[in-house]
Order: C-alpha cells, then structure tokens, then sequence
C-alpha cells in the first residue's frame, strides 16, 4: 500500500472531495465531511436517476407496497453538496486527478469510491422476461406488482435475500419455492448446525425450500434443475450474491483483490493511489481484531466506514483514524430478528445459548476463550451484551455462557 500524499491544490481554488456513489456509503460520507468541519466542494456522483434511497426496506415496505420509496432525508442543498444524478463513472484517471464520465471529466483533490456491489446473474438468465434482481428501487417497483397478483415464484438462492424476498412473496399470498445449490440455506453465512435449524422456517411460513438444487436452465414460465425437475414459474427472483462494482477501475492503478474485486482499502480506508479512498460494499480492509482481511456487503458497514473516511480527509496529512469494527447485521425473515455481531471462522468453538427449535435462541463463537462473532435470533438483549463484549475483547467463562438464562455480560471473565 502506498503512502498517501497530502493533496495539493491552487491557492485560489476550493479543495474538492468527489464521492463516486450516490448509496448510503457515498451519502453518509458527504454528510459526515460536513460534520466534521470540511469547507471545500462536495460532489455527489450517482448513476442512478433516483433520489438517494436507503436499500433495506427495498426487501420489506417498499416490495409490498407499504411503501412508495426509501430516500434518505438530506438537504443536499442546504449542505453544499453538488449531487449529480443519472452520472455513471467509467474511469479514474490519477495522475490526471478526475473521475471520467460520460458527461465529462470531474476533478476531484481526493476522491472516494463508494460504488457498492452488483448482483451476481444467474447464467444464462439475462435479459430474459420474468427474471427479476432485487438491489435497486426500479427493481422493487418491477417486482412489486408481481407480488400484489400472487403469482407462482421460483427463488433462486437461500442466502439472506432470498430469506427475506420469500418472507415478503409469502406475506402478499404468492406461491414460493426457493432452489439452493447447496446442502443448506445460508451455507456461505453459518455452519451446518446452525443452518439445519433455519431451514424449517421456509416450512413454517409454508414455502418450499429444495436443497442441493442446481439450476440447469430457466425459460419463460418454468425453471428446470439438473434432475430435470421442471418448476413453474410465472416470475423468477435471483439472489445467488454480489460483486463488489469495480470493474471501472481497469487501468487507474487501484489496487482491486484478484479473489473477491474488493478494492484493497488499508486500515484507513486509503486505497494504493494517493488520496483516493474507499468504502462500503466496494472495498475490503484488514481487521486487526480478527487477524484478516474483511469484506462487508451489510448496511452498518456503510454507514460506520463513512465516519473514518471523512476524518481521515479532513485531518490531511496528519495520522488518521483506523478503521476496525465489529461487524453488524441484521435480518427480518418469516416472523423472527436475526441479527448478527463479529466475525467468526470454522475453527472458532461454536456454543449454544437456548433451543434452537424454539423462538429464540443465539449461538456465540469464541477464540481463545474471548467472544468474537454472536448470532441471535428473537434475543436482542444477548446482541447488545455480546456487541460490546466482542468490542472490548472480553473472555467468557463457558458454562456460563451457554446457560441461556445467565445474562451474557454475566459470563465476563
């Protein structure tokens, strides 16, 4: 990773932050520049024709009509932030200081990239009608009359929004079967023993779940699985993952991960060119706490990462902040809150706190004694405790731990 200058500019001309995205992560940071005492030029770049919208109830209010959209509630204006809408970026050139676009080249002292993640497409499945993604509003607004007709609907993919678009297609009275490669849902998330226990909520909501399901072909009206099974469908919903939108930094001298196209961020979010930065679903960054480098597709990813971006801009040249957070996340699906702190790996000790086949039960993993990663569902109280616990790098004593009437602050060694 290259040092990172201080950015120079002409003494009567105002510094600029060009922020590429317009999502919460490109939002947050313009707002927390703001705040934190920036006086120079802000511009906002969204490639979207929307207003600034916040994603989460794209999969809950805005998907059944509950809801019209979700914009975020920011005086652009009044905050001196220069929002260009319909704006896609195509490159960044560096050395020449600009963020190339279609409508012309922006300058920019220092800029940051905030471009999220794109939806990973089913092959085969582009462009053909019937075939829904569920990332942005126009996607919503397309699937939202599918739902209200309760039309039969093939989910492809059992990860977290395929959970919670089968919990909404299921509220509106629509048919859902939901088709996952692997052996469980949420296979990329949690381990087996934990997963087995989520896989009977489908049931209970009475969508069918089919695992070790390969999808071989889709067409109009059907999907056919490498079995041969063939499952009708007047709409297909895809949710297999996404990839950090990145592509358009070929040949800027960006620094992206040949594994996951993460741009590589360092512990103060600078990427390997001075004074670029990056953050949210786009960038990745090494966690000291957990000895390894984290790449975060959540909502409190970046809405937090924003905060060290901002400081680190408006303090220039001098030591910045270092970004290293306890991960959070959550999930509403078929009548229960999930929610997720930490980090964990499969060699980490797995403990239970309460019976999974009830209505609340949370898992914590530890390393060495100390907690680092909980999941808890319908147990708010266990992730607060667990949260600040994991922050603090606190070991537990493991009996108590697993007793699911000790509070869990109580366990503290």
């Amino acid at each position: 990773m290259s040092e990172q200058s201080t950015s120079s500019q002409a003494p009567d001309r105002t510094p600029r932050v060009v922020i590429v995205g317009a999502g919460i992560a490109g939002v947050q940071t313009a707002v927390a520049l703001r705040e934190q005492g920036w006086r120079g030029a802000i511009t906002l770049l969204g490639d979207e024709p929307h207003q600034p919208y916040d994603r989460p109830p794209l999969s809950k209010a805005v998907l059944l009509g509950k809801a019209d959209g979700s914009a975020f509630d920011v005086d652009f204006a009044a905050l001196g932030i220069d929002l260009h809408l319909d704006r896609p970026v195509t490159a960044l050139s560096p050395q020449a200081r600009r963020v190339e676009t279609a409508d012309g080249p922006v300058p920019y002292d220092y800029a940051v990239l905030a471009t999220g993640a794109a939806p990973v497409m089913l092959p085969g499945s582009e462009g053909l009608p019937g075939v829904h993604l569920l990332r942005t509003l126009d996607d919503a607004e397309r699937l939202r009359p599918v739902l209200a007709a309760q039309h039969e609907i093939v989910v492809v993919g059992a990860g977290w929004i395929g959970a919670e678009f089968a919990t909404a297609a299921r509220e509106a009275g629509c048919a859902v079967t939901v088709v996952e490669a692997a052996d469980r849902p949420l296979a990329g998330a949690l381990p087996p023993e934990v997963a087995a226990h989520m896989a009977g909520w489908y049931a209970d909501a009475g969508a069918e779940l089919r695992t070790g399901a390969r999808v071989a072909s889709v067409a109009p009206g059907a999907v056919t699985l490498q079995d041969g099974t063939t499952l009708p469908a007047d709409a297909v919903v895809v949710g297999i993952g996404a990839r950090p939108a990145t592509d358009w930094l070929a040949g800027s001298g960006v620094e992206v991960s040949p594994k996951d196209g993460s741009v590589l961020a360092d512990g103060r979010l600078r990427t390997s060119v001075p004074d670029v930065y990056a953050v949210g679903d786009c960038a990745s960054f090494p966690s000291a706490r957990y000895g390894s480098r984290l790449l975060i597709h959540h909502w409190d990813n970046a809405l937090q990462g924003p905060r060290t971006v901002a400081e680190n801009i408006v303090r220039g040249g001098s030591e910045g902040l270092v970004y290293d957070p306890v991960p959070y996340f959550w999930s509403e699906q078929f009548g229960r809150f999930v929610q997720y702190a930490g980090h964990h790996v499969d060699a980490d000790e797995l403990v239970w706190r309460g019976d999974p086949t009830g209505a609340a039960w949370s898992v914590i993993w530890l390393r060495e004694g100390r907690l680092v990663a909980l999941l808890a569902v319908g147990r708010p109280r266990d992730l607060a405790q667990g949260r600040k616990l994991i922050e603090r790098g606190i070991a537990l004593d493991r009996e108590r731990a697993a007793n699911a009437s000790v509070p869990l602050k109580s366990a503290a060694l």
